[in-house]
């Protein structure tokens, strides 16, 4: 029987689990994939408070060393369900099942891929999906965005900035992204805008170098690009946890700021909750605070 168990082993996971070894809690962390979560696809990061410069797995295993070092235990596993026994909380996974008192969800949302050929060996190698956290790199370079909502056209909007040219490839005949932000990107000069394609090939050996676009008539086109910024949407992962946290219409964790359920006892945490900002810094935020927030509830059991 564990005091909390966290599920997910990203910053927000993370930073729950070392919050609550030092709040003297009984911690087990469960991870599917990668200790440290997507950050670890990031080759350089220059946003995190305390680090100049650093890798995403750098970061992911200083975080990881830290919360180890403070007694938390971790069990790579997949979590299948969660069932509510009131006091007590049953994990299932594909491993087997475990008890907690409370328990901590942080599964994070993964970014929609276009479902190309050799995408994932490009991650982090020319694909990237937060201009804030990656623009600054290609500064003076070429760039193309793959999307047309409101994220795809605020990336293009600050890359713009940046970058020597931004092109926007979009599967519609329209952009689908508000008024005003079209309206900001008719007016710059440096900004091409391809409607009705699909980009069919991603190009390059060790990085990406181009990309094939195909169009509704079927005219093919070779970009020539340093980096692809996908904003093609995001997929939260709370569908096994639907019965106990509560969804939007989006899949999001239907959770205020004080990252609480509506069920006693299960929290979440980090992009899998449904807010504006999802950064590595407002991850650990939320981790902190869902942390805290479980050792108050154990407190007064």
């Amino acid at each position: 029987m564990y005091d909390i168990i966290v599920i997910g082993a990203g910053p927000a996971g993370l930073t729950a689990g070392l919050y609550a070894c030092r709040a003297n809690k009984s911690v087990l962390i469960l991870e599917k994939g990668a200790f440290g979560g997507q950050i670890t696809f990031s080759p350089k990061v220059e946003n995190i408070p305390g680090f100049a410069s650093l890798t995403g797995n750098e970061f992911a295993e200083k975080m990881v060393e830290q919360v180890l070092m403070q007694g938390a235990e971790v069990e790579p596993c997949e979590v299948l369900s969660i069932n509510d026994n009131g006091a007590t909380k049953t994990v299932v996974t594909d491993s087997g099942e475990f008890e907690g008192k409370a328990v901590i969800i942080a599964t994070g949302a993964t970014h929609r891929l276009p479902g190309l050929e050799r995408e994932l060996d490009f991650i982090g190698n020319g694909i990237s999906f937060c201009a804030v956290c990656d623009g600054a790199f290609y500064e003076g370079k070429e760039v193309a965005v793959l999307g047309g909502g409101n994220s795809a056209l605020q990336e293009a909007i600050l890359l713009s900035d940046l970058c020597k040219r931004v092109t926007i490839v979009q599967n519609l005949d329209y952009l689908t992204g508000e008024g005003k932000l079209q309206e900001q990107l008719a007016k710059k000069t440096n900004v091409e805008i391809i409607t009705g394609a699909k980009i069919t090939e991603l190009i390059g050996e060790e990085e990406l170098s181009a990309i094939k676009i195909e169009k509704a008539q079927g005219e093919t086109q070779t970009l020539k690009i340093d980096g692809l910024f996908v904003a093609i949407g995001l997929v939260p992962q709370n569908k096994p946890f639907e019965n106990v946290i509560g969804l939007d219409s989006w899949g999001y964790a239907d959770s205020p700021e004080t990252c609480t359920t509506k069920t006693q006892g299960v929290f979440v945490a980090g992009d899998c909750r449904k807010k504006r900002i999802r950064q590595v810094a407002t991850a650990c935020a939320d981790g902190a605070i869902a942390a805290l927030a479980a050792c108050d509830y154990l407190d007064k059991l």
